[in-house]
């Protein structure tokens, strides 16, 4: 039986599973989504994803600055919707924004839930270190995050990849679980109950990522320092500063990439923070040498860390900052 659905989202990670949805049986009655922000140059800033999606496939859009006012709920109800889907919106449902539709929602995230219920669930799995994250759909209610689980799908966390990678990732691996989620709400008899419920006691929270977060720790050991690093791109970037001359302030550099220098490689009478000295970018840490690979220097463009030895001429022992 095809539903009724309005899709709730705003950025990127929603875009996957709502063009699955566009693409099945049930109909897409309206896309809602945060506001644009207000235009400060004359270029303006780009449009969210969603919102981008949404006008290439000509979906009539609907962008309130709150989903729970009166105005907007009257506007949920005029579309007698089945469901709603929500992802990646950036607002929350209170109990009659919900009630517009008659299955309520669901709602796609990225995590195993209960674990990091928040803004930033990908970012945080990654910062600790975890090796498994994954997605889940639930069954919505005013709770954060808390409703009953209906699907959900793991995933290997790579050595290698950025937050924005593994979302990206996330986000594709999502479609199958929201559409068999689809399926189980048409299924329901709406007097039993539905989906799983989450562990309480399990329950880890995953706050929005703030920039004074992503100033590198010297005196963290280098697994650390490469976790904030992979974690904090593409936003707010991992970054350090660096006294460059004695005469000028100092240089704050974005970090991009790091590798581990192997043990027999890494000198031993510096401080965490000295640069090692040699052609390569290399850093003390609290267990070891960590190489620079990448970085960006403000307002210059990226480089390697070994052009950044090069062309300021940066000598062993110089000292990265520690928050």
């Amino acid at each position: 039986m095809p539903l009724k659905i309005i899709l709730m989202g705003t950025g990127p990670f929603a875009v996957p599973a709502f063009d699955a949805i566009r693409q099945s049986e049930h109909e897409v009655t309206l896309v809602v989504t945060k506001p644009e922000p207000p235009v400060k140059s004359r270029k303006g800033p780009p449009p969210a994803p969603v919102r981008t999606w949404a006008l290439q496939h000509e979906l009539p859009i609907f962008d309130p600055l709150s989903i729970n006012d009166d105005e907007a709920v009257e506007r949920l109800n005029q579309f007698a919707a089945d469901l709603l889907v929500v992802c990646d919106y950036g607002q929350i449902l209170k109990p009659a924004a919900l009630a517009s539709a008659t299955l309520g929602g669901i709602n796609l995230h990225g995590s195993l839930l209960p674990a990091y219920r928040g803004a930033a669930p990908v970012q945080r799995a990654l910062l600790s270190g975890d090796e498994i994250t994954g997605i889940s759909v639930i069954h919505m209610t005013p709770k954060l995050d808390g409703g009953p689980l209906l699907c959900t799908a793991e995933t290997p966390i790579r050595d290698d990849e950025t937050s924005g990678q593994l979302e990206e990732r996330l986000s594709q691996l999502g479609v199958d679980p929201v559409m068999q989620s689809l399926e189980l709400l048409i299924n329901w008899d709406r007097e039993s109950t539905i989906g799983q419920h989450q562990d309480p006691d399990k329950v880890t929270k995953a706050a929005r990522l703030s920039k004074a977060e992503a100033q590198i720790d010297w005196t963290q050991p280098c697994r650390e320092i490469d976790l904030l690093v992979r974690g904090m791109q593409p936003w707010p970037v991992a970054y350090s500063l660096l006294k460059v001359r004695d005469n000028k302030p100092a240089l704050r550099m974005t970090v991009l990439e790091v590798s581990r220098v192997p043990a027999a490689d890494q000198p031993t009478s510096l401080s965490p923070g000295q640069i090692t000295g040699g052609k390569q970018l290399q850093v003390v840490t609290a267990d070891g040498v960590i190489q620079i690979e990448r970085l960006c220097p403000s307002g210059k463009r990226e480089m390697t860390g070994e052009e950044l030895m090069r062309g300021y001429q940066l000598q062993a022992g110089l000292q990265f900052e520690s928050p």
